[in-house]
């Protein structure tokens, strides 16, 4: 007998790239076969024994119980005010929930903490932004990005059916990509943001951040906002251990959090918030997102980590 680490994540059944996901907590979600993953060493010795032409035999007891029946969920929300445009608002954030295997520290203890570094930065200068500044800590993205759309839905109002408030909107940058270092940014599709995405980023080249990629990137709280036609961006950062190791694992604890890193995220996401909240110029927007993965979001959606896909 043996025992492993235990990583939470659904079932994958291949789909073409533009079908609609389904999401694991959905009624009408399809049965799909039992999964389960294995480390490297336990799968190569498994091939070893079969190239001998050994039988094998595998047994796997998995105890697991899911209980949807407390729904709340929590946002925690900080501001700095703004002066002549202090009605528009630009959003920070990352969610602070978290898998219950470990203790949450990579997904997402560090871009919680990035967030909060960053406007502890802006404090500690003295910034002075045009636009209100905030910063978000979002409950629920686990479950569904619950937190973050409730605010969107709220604040905002719904794909199609935007709110008045939706035009004083400004941008939201998200962090949940693990510990690694800011590479750069996703565009989610809009080309008008690449010399203003690449304008931000060139005081930070010895940082390592110089990546605008026009790519979509999903599993996360910026496709609450981009979902609806909001501009939503998600940071580009170094994978580490996220997919392989930390990434709703048992094995997501502190020690795999790296300090100097989240410092560097903190910087490029205060850069960035401040960048956007001086801008003379409204934020360009593109048409919402559609149901293609990696874009805007379903009615019910669930964090399958295609983040960066």
């Amino acid at each position: 007998n043996e025992g492993g680490s235990v990583f939470v994540m659904g079932a994958m059944v291949p789909v073409h790239p533009d079908s609609p996901r389904v999401s694991i907590f959905s009624a009408k979600a399809p049965k799909v076969p039992t999964q389960i993953e294995v480390g490297a060493e336990h799968y190569n010795r498994l091939v070893r024994m079969v190239q001998k032409g050994e039988k094998v035999k595998l047994a796997v007891e998995l105890d697991v119980e899911m209980s949807a029946k407390d729904d709340s969920s929590y946002n925690v929300i900080a501001e700095i005010p703004g002066s002549d445009l202090k009605d528009e608002v630009v959003i920070l954030g990352g969610h602070f929930d978290s898998w219950h295997g470990g203790t949450g520290a990579t997904d997402n203890g560090t871009g919680s903490t990035a967030v909060m570094e960053a406007m502890r930065i802006l404090k500690a200068v003295g910034a002075k932004p045009r636009r209100t500044i905030r910063g978000a800590l979002w409950g629920g993205e686990e479950q569904g990005l619950l937190g973050s759309r409730a605010y969107v839905q709220q604040h905002f109002g719904v794909k199609d059916t935007l709110k008045p408030e939706a035009d004083k909107f400004a941008a939201y940058f998200n962090n949940d990509n693990g510990t690694g270092k800011v590479r750069g940014i996703y565009m989610q599709g809009n080309e008008q943001l690449r010399p203003i995405f690449r304008a931000w980023l060139a005081p930070f080249k010895d940082l390592g951040a110089t990546t605008v990629t026009p790519m979509n990137t999903g599993g996360t709280d910026h496709q609450s906002f981009d979902g609806v036609g909001l501009p939503g961006f998600q940071f580009i950062q170094d994978p580490i251990e996220y997919g392989t190791r930390t990434w709703h694992s048992t094995m997501d604890v502190w020690d795999r959090a790296l300090e100097d890193d989240m410092k560097q995220a903190a910087i490029l996401m205060a850069a960035f918030a401040y960048n956007a909240a001086m801008r003379d110029e409204k934020f360009p927007r593109k048409e919402p997102s559609g149901r293609a993965r990696g874009v805007g979001y379903d009615e019910e959606w669930d964090c399958g980590h295609n983040h960066g896909q």
